[in-house]
């Protein structure tokens, strides 16, 4: 006889992903592995249980009655061995945990790569995944647990109770114009494919502006150079000025030229399951913004009193 089939945590994994994908494709490219290894390890854990978990007949699937029961254990398996891996890491053990980061990218100029080597240090046991994003992208990937954590900025509206928040700052919009010139420009839109120009969009039409433009453009650095060329004006925050700083030379800064609008970053992750990780990342976060953002943006535009950290640190 050969040996009983047995529960395993890439077994778990792979039934969550079907179950809240609705289809072995989609949990198979959620997962980077191929639709097979989803099957088989689907059929692996329902023959562990003797029961069968998943109607593989409905498009999308749904779940049978003992499937949806075991869903709330198989997350809670999930959950313990994250935390038993947290906190075997912040004991700084010899244990090989990956820690799979979501950044948005206004931070890629100086404080991702900084956050990185201050963690190698403090998580001596750890490898790093990283991705960069947009937040609206990044929030689904941590609720689907691609993610661990999410710097992000802040949503219209919080889903609570799945996830810790820990903010982090607070940023005003600005007005950014071509050296020496103001009048008669057309405005250069942040995309609203993103969060971020869907604000700016919104605060538009609040305030009754409707301002002539040509371009809508998701990259800071394309904007920026086209209004250093004298192509347009924008509205973007003090992250974008950061990370695309080879254009600052080329610009004037100068407040919103009707109600201000603020935007507010945070970090994210599953309620409870890295433990106190992600409070140690968010106040490690906090000191880099306040040192490397805010500290050098308020020296050369000292009226942006609303640009400040927030949470613990502010």
């Amino acid at each position: 006889m050969g040996d009983a089939p047995r529960l395993t945590l890439w077994g778990i994994e792979s039934f969550l992903a079907v179950a809240e994908e609705g289809a072995i494709s989609a949990a198979a490219r959620r997962l980077g592995v191929s639709p097979s290894a989803v099957s088989q390890q689907l059929s692996g854990i329902e023959a562990a249980l003797g029961a069968v978990l998943v109607d593989r007949a409905s498009r999308p699937m749904g779940l049978t009655p003992a499937g949806a029961m075991f869903r709330r254990h198989a997350q809670a398996i999930l959950n313990a061995e994250a935390e038993a891996r947290a906190d075997l890491a912040v004991a700084d053990l010899s244990l090989s945990m990956t820690l799979r980061l979501g950044m948005i990218e206004d931070f890629d100029a100086e404080v991702t790569p900084a956050l990185l080597t201050t963690l190698a240090r403090e998580l001596s046991g750890c490898r790093f995944l990283l991705e960069t994003g947009a937040s609206h992208r990044l929030l689904d990937q941590l609720e689907s647990r691609a993610l661990d954590m999410v710097v992000t900025a802040d949503q219209e509206a919080h889903e609570e109770g799945w996830r810790e928040v820990h903010p982090l700052m607070v940023e005003p919009f600005v007005a950014v114009y071509p050296k020496a010139r103001r009048e008669g420009l057309p405005l250069i839109q942040y995309t609203a494919r993103h969060l971020m120009g869907r604000q700016i969009a919104a605060h538009l039409a609040r305030e009754g502006q409707r301002p002539a433009h040509r371009f809508e453009l998701d990259s800071y650095s394309a904007i920026l150079a086209m209004v250093a060329g004298g192509e347009g004006w924008t509205i973007l925050t003090p992250l974008a000025l950061h990370h695309a700083a080879r254009f600052r030379a080329g610009v004037e800064v100068a407040p919103l030229p009707f109600a201000p609008l603020a935007r507010s970053l945070s970090l994210s992750a599953r309620s409870g399951v890295l433990r106190e990780i992600p409070a140690q990342v968010a106040g490690h976060l906090r000191h880099l913004v306040a040192e490397k953002v805010i500290g050098p943006a308020l020296k050369d535009w000292p009226w942006m009193t609303a640009l400040r950290v927030k949470g613990a640190a502010g």
